[in-house]
This record gives structure tokens, C-alpha cells and sequence, in this order.
């Protein structure tokens, strides 16, 4: 589907048929313990969403677990791109450029254009910087030329016309501005979104369930014992194969199945800082620290995005946080090409940081190919690990065929192969998010207050068409429909879709994946205790 015929079959308010809310957890407890699965996924990142998604599209019988919320690690603390990797032309992986290419561009035209938003990238030469403009403006041709130039020639920019779209770019000594594109998401809603495709599809899901054991059928991985971490309530769930995607957490699994298993990873941590912005921004900044390195920041979600670090971390994935040093690293690579006033640290309004799953081996972390890594573990449970937010639906394929491919056909023989499977399949919601944004505006029921023309834009691209049914709740009960925080775009009618729609259990489900209230610093105790209340359906 093109975003060109969406736009066509975009329905007016009120003509959308909602969906039902989703099974209490409760009741997905009872099925994930009395059914026989084909295969637990656990952990819900993006790589075990993906896979997932594909291996319920393939018909398998899919339950998906993790023990905290959906995307609620990594899968959250990304950069928020969807990016061919302009690094990676450095080591001269010219053809993991372009299959990056190949993904983000499906991902942000056919996959998910409600999701995803073209930006442009400014890429400032400075006097005396680890790259000269020559070689840069060869190297961001040479990007574009990867991605059949469908972002537009990569060529080189004025420091006058840069400044112009960026005011807070730094000029002192600025040569020239090499100029390419990518694109740009909310990570946790385009995982929430997948988690809904899995599905709908015929996965079984359950956040806040954590893993206290292996279930072992003569030697070999045949399920998992749980414990919901909400309730208290232990169960338990059987598979004929049990894949561990667990991130940062892949190899603590891996000893539960093998207390003598090797260390498979190794982890690499990467801070970021949001701050309010100065001015307006009209591209993102991409700046050289040296050879390998690169600092974004980056306009998103109406704020400014800085970072990030790369440097090994061995300490507890659960205790992984931003500190003064991550802090100071990334206003010091910021003020390379940002002026003082926007990295004022009153700015700040929130910091996070995440852990990259990188393949075991010496050398820097920086240099490091983001690679997915499919192990065999000897109970017979797989374990997936590492890759990219980009390609995601690549590593959901990728594990696919290793299933295949498994000895014995342990899945069955009447499985839909990986390589038959719709190579673009739409994630829900998909529409034209400005035809979406107008209707939301212009169908609104009389005599009913007309919406805020930011919160229709920011519906439309966090949602999609499902903003509709969203706009309904507001419809139906008017205290709905009011803003949660009079200096954010988002409603409360969310919180309740969240609860019914988007499996949020608790206050930081909601405002720090499902809203971007805790990024814009507005998570107040007040809001916190009122969508505590919404969440317990008071």
C-alpha cells in the first residue's frame, strides 16, 4: 500500500470501527498456561517483537513475554533513527549501507509512513576537523548514490544558508555543511506498533512477566516458568522451542539453560540528553568527533536530541544511567557545532541511556558492526542478539530462516516460509499522517470543541489511522479530551487507549513510552497520580 493510496482511504471521524480493548492479563495468563506454543519468544525488544511478528504471519503458534513493558530498555534509549549508517562507509561496508538503506526506506514509505518522518542532515566541516569538505561531500554523495539518491543528491551547503535553517549552529571556523538524508521515529510507539502487527497476526503477549526458570523435556528447552511481577502470580507457558531475546540480558538466560555457557556479548552503553530548544531547527546536526565517531542532535518530538556515548559497560543492565560524566561527554561533542545558549544545562529536561548488544571480541566499541548473532544453546534454545533499530524487520527474517533451516523440522514441516511472506507488510495505523492531522481537525462533531491543531499532528504520526479511535474516546467523554499537560500535545484520552489498546500497566508505561510526557520533563506527581488512577479504571 503507498502512502498515496492510504491518503485515498483515509474515513471520516466516526466511521472507523473500533477494535476491542485487549484481554485482561488475567485472562492472557490463563491462555499462555493452558495452550502448547510453538514458540516463546522471550524478551519484547524490538528483536523479539520482529520475530514475532514474522513467525506469527508464518501461522506458527507465537507467545512473546518480557519481564518489564514492551521496548521498556534498548529498544527505548535508541537515537531515534532509521539510517543507512554514514559510519559504516568509513570501513568500507558499502554493502551493509545500502541493505540499510533498503530497510529504512521500506520501513519510512511502505511499512510505516505514519511512524516515520524524512530529516535532513547537516554535516559541518570545521577548520582543522578529522574530515576535510572534499572528502565528506564525496562521502555523502556516495551515501545518497547507496540509497538510488531517493532522499535527494548528497552535495555540500554554504555555512550562510546552514545557519539560516539551523540558528544554533556554531559558524567560527565552519569551512562547509555536507548535507544527506535519513529518517527519523519514536522508537517505543514504532515497537508498540509492531507488538500490535504480532497480534494481530496470533501472538499471545504479556508484559511485567518475568522468567524465574526453564522448563526441560529430557535435556531440552520446552518452555519457561514465569511470574507476573504485578500480581505476584507464577505460571507457566510450553513451546516446542524457546528463543532468547533478551538484549542486554541474553547471556544471564543463556546460563539458566547452560550454567557453564561462555559469554556470548559484550555491551556497549549509549547516553543521550533531551533539552527544550532555543529556536527552531530545520535539519538535525550530524558532527565528526573523529574518525569513527560521530554526536547528533538531533530536532525530535518538538525538543532537541544530544548524544550519543559508546563505551563498554560491564556493569548490572538493570543499573545502566545517565551520570555527570555521560552528561558532560555530551555537551562537550555538542559544542563542537552548537552554540552555548542551547546547551545551557537548565535546558535539560531529561537523560537516558541504553546498551548496545555487540558480538564478543576485542577492539573498541566504536568500531564495532552492529551484527545479529544466532546461537544454539545446547537444551536447544536459540538466542538472537544484536543488530540495529533499522533493520528490524530483516532480523525478524533472519531468525525466521534459521528456523527453517533447523535439523529435525522441530516447528513442523506446514510452516508459511520467511522468503513467502509479504516483503512490506503495513504496520497498523498506516495512512498519510497529514491527511489524518486534516481530518482530525475538520470532522470534528458539533457543537464539540475543535481539536488543537498540534495535538491532531501529533495523533496522526504516533498513531496513524487508529488516531480516529482515539479522538472517539475524547468525543464520548469530553474530560478526555483536554491536554494532560497544558505544554504537551497529548490528551487523556491516550492514557485510556494505552490501558484498553497498548497493554500500559503502570505510569511509566504510559508517559514515558506511550506519551512523551517524562521526555519534556512534565511528569508531574499530580499527572503521575491521575493516570495511576486511569490505569486502575478509576
Amino acid at each position: 500500500m503507498t502512502v498515496q493510496s492510504t491518503l485515498q482511504s483515509v474515513p471520516a471521524l466516526g466511521t472507523v470501527p473500533s477494535s476491542g480493548p485487549n484481554p485482561s492479563r488475567a485472562e492472557t495468563r490463563e491462555q499462555l498456561s493452558k495452550a502448547a506454543y510453538d514458540i516463546l519468544v522471550i524478551g519484547g525488544g524490538i528483536l523479539g517483537i520482529s520475530t514475532a511478528w514474522h513467525a506469527a504471519q508464518s501461522g506458527l503458534r507465537v507467545a512473546l513475554v518480557d519481564s518489564g513493558d514492551f521496548a521498556g530498555a534498548t529498544s527505548s534509549a535508541s537515537s531515534k533513527l532509521l539510517h543507512g549508517g554514514l559510519r559504516y562507509l568509513q570501513t568500507g561496508a558499502v554493502r551493509l549501507v545500502a541493505e540499510n538503506h533498503f530497510e529504512r526506506r521500506a520501513v519510512s514509505r511502505q511499512v510505516a509512513p505514519h511512524l516515520a518522518n524524512p530529516l535532513t542532515f547537516y554535516l559541518p566541516v570545521y577548520k582543522g576537523g578529522p574530515h576535510g569538505a572534499a572528502k565528506l561531500g564525496a562521502g555523502v554523495f556516495a551515501y545518497s548514490a547507496l540509497s538510488a539518491f531517493g532522499d535527494g543528491v548528497g552535495h555540500l551547503l554554504s555555512p550562510a544558508k546552514a545557519a539560516r535553517d539551523v540558528p544554533e549552529l556554531r559558524t567560527e571556523n565552519l569551512r562547509a555543511v555536507a548535507v544527506y538524508g535519513d529518517d527519523q521515529m519514536n522508537d517505543a510507539r514504532m515497537a508498540l506498533m509492531t507488538v500490535r502487527a504480532a497480534v494481530e497476526s496470533g501472538a499471545v503477549v504479556l508484559n511485567h512477566a518475568e522468567v524465574t526458570g526453564l522448563r526441560l523435556t529430557r535435556g531440552r528447552v520446552t518452555g519457561a516458568e514465569l511470574k507476573d511481577r504485578l500480581s505476584g502470580e507464577e505460571f507457566g507457558v510450553s513451546a516446542r522451542l524457546v528463543l532468547n531475546a533478551t538484549g542486554p540480558w541474553v547471556d544471564h538466560l543463556r546460563r539458566m539453560e547452560d550454567p557453564n555457557a561462555a559469554p556470548s556479548i559484550r555491551l556497549s552503553k549509549g547516553a543521550h540528553l533531551v533539552l527544550r530548544r532555543t529556536s527552531p531547527w530545520k535539519a538535525a546536526l550530524a558532527t565528526p568527533i573523529d574518525k569513527y565517531r560521530i554526536t547528533f542532535a538531533l530536532p525530535w518530538e518538538d525538543m532537541l536530541l544530544l548524544g550519543t556515548t559508546d563505551e563498554e559497560y560491564e556493569g548490572d543492565p538493570a543499573d545502566v544511567a545517565v551520570d555527570d560524566k555521560d552528561i558532560a561527554q555530551i555537551l562537550d561533542e555538542a559544542a563542537f557545532s552548537v552554540r552555548d545558549q542551547q546547551l545551557d544545562r537548565d535546558l535539560i529536561t531529561y537523560a537516558f541511556a541504553g546498551l548496545r548488544v555487540l558480538p564478543g571480541g576485542p577492539g573498541a566499541t566504536a568500531k564495532a558492526r552492529r551484527e545479529t548473532v544466532v546461537t544454539e544453546g545446547r537444551g536447544g534454545m536459540l538466542s538472537v542478539a544484536g543488530g540495529k533499530w533499522t533493520t528490524f524487520r530483516h532480523i525478524g527474517r533472519t531468525v525466521m530462516r534459521k528456523l527453517e533451516s533447523l535439523p529435525g523440522a522441530p516447528l513442523g514441516e506446514d510452516i508459511e516460509p520467511v522468503s513467502s511472506l509479504p516483503r512490506k507488510l503495513p504496520l497498523p495505523g498506516i495512512a498519510n499522517p497529514r491527511a489524518v492531522a486534516h481530518r482530525l481537525l475538520v470532522d470534528r462533531p458539533a457543537p464539540g470543541p475543535r481539536m488543537a491543531a498540534d495535538t491532531a499532528r501529533h495523533l496522526a504520526t504516533h498513531y496513524g489511522s487508529l488516531a480516529f479511535d482515539i479522538a472517539r474516546l475524547a468525543n464520548e467523554r469530553p474530560e478526555l479530551g483536554e491536554r494532560i499537560h497544558p505544554d504537551a500535545p497529548e490528551i487523556w484520552a491516550q492514557v485510556v487507549w494505552a490501558r484498553d489498546h497498548e497493554w500500559a500497566r503502570t505510569p511509566d508505561d504510559v508517559l514515558r513510552r506511550r506519551t512523551t510526557l517524562t521526555i519534556r520533563g512534565l511528569a508531574t506527581d499530580e499527572i503521575r497520580a491521575k493516570v495511576r488512577g486511569l490505569l486502575d479504571g478509576r
